[in-house]
């Protein structure tokens, strides 16, 4: 796994969020604060970059989340000291379902819950003049672990160049409150979950098979049922990291 220099890393994404802001002609960063580490150092970074008063924190809790979430989230804000917004996604989940697709499964709440929430960041992206930060890491962007449209809508992606294991060591480096960097990730969608359960394979062996077939490097010293299991997430998830296709330009008569 590759060694990085967190304070010049650190440096070079900051800089990166604020170019991109100003050049934007938006005036603020606004991003879904879950009380996970992902969106911890991202807002971190943007703090870092512009400010505590040009970044919002929007916590959008569903009524079967977990109060630990909330309260991670909010000890974030505190800690950093941006502006937080609260707002209950539950009447939008429900509404649906509850009219129209009773026996949904979890899964597709989940993603429904994703969804709902990047609707709400860029309705209020436009209201504060702010420009939607992504939280999006190299682990799950490569393994597709994220809703389509939903957690990987955004303006700006501050962290998809780092694995979920430097996004824990740069947490620390940019000394990030230990409840949240030591808590078990989770997207919180239902109760109980885990990402590395539902990935089946740990972030610390997930991102070194990452690294090592990123450079063609000998996969013989890991278990292969790990590395057969790392190749097909990334095969099956091709179509999320790519834009719509579309068919060529028309035949010419």
């Amino acid at each position: 796994m590759r060694k990085i220099d967190f304070n010049s890393e650190t440096q070079k994404i900051s800089a990166f969020l604020k170019d991109y802001l100003l050049a934007s002609g938006h005036q603020k960063y606004i991003l879904g604060v879950s009380g996970g580490i992902d969106s911890a150092l991202s807002a971190a970074l943007a703090v870092q970059a512009l400010g505590k008063s040009q970044v919002i924190g929007a916590l959008m809790p569903y009524r079967g989340s977990s109060p630990e979430s909330q309260k991670d989230a909010e000890l974030l804000c505190k800690h950093l000291g941006i502006q937080s917004l609260t707002i209950d996604i539950s009447p939008m989940v429900d509404t649906y379902f509850d009219a129209h697709e009773q026996d949904a499964a979890a899964l597709r709440r989940g993603n429904w819950m994703a969804r709902i929430r990047m609707c709400v960041l860029f309705d209020l992206s436009v209201k504060h003049r702010a420009l939607v930060l992504g939280t999006t890491n190299q682990s799950e962007f490569m393994t597709g672990y994220f809703t389509q449209h939903g957690d990987s809508a955004a303006a700006i992606e501050p962290l998809a160049q780092l694995y979920k294991t430097e996004v824990w060591q740069m947490s620390r480096a940019l000394g990030l409150p230990e409840k949240i960097i030591n808590k078990i990730p989770t997207a919180d969608l239902w109760e109980d979950q885990s990402d590395e359960q539902e990935i089946g394979i740990s972030y610390p062996v997930l991102d070194e098979i990452l690294w090592a077939i990123r450079n063609m490097d000998d996969l013989e010293g890991f278990d292969q049922s790990h590395v057969n299991k790392v190749y097909t997430l990334i095969a099956k998830s091709s179509y999320k990291r790519n834009l719509s296709p579309m068919p060529e330009q028309p035949c010419s008569l």
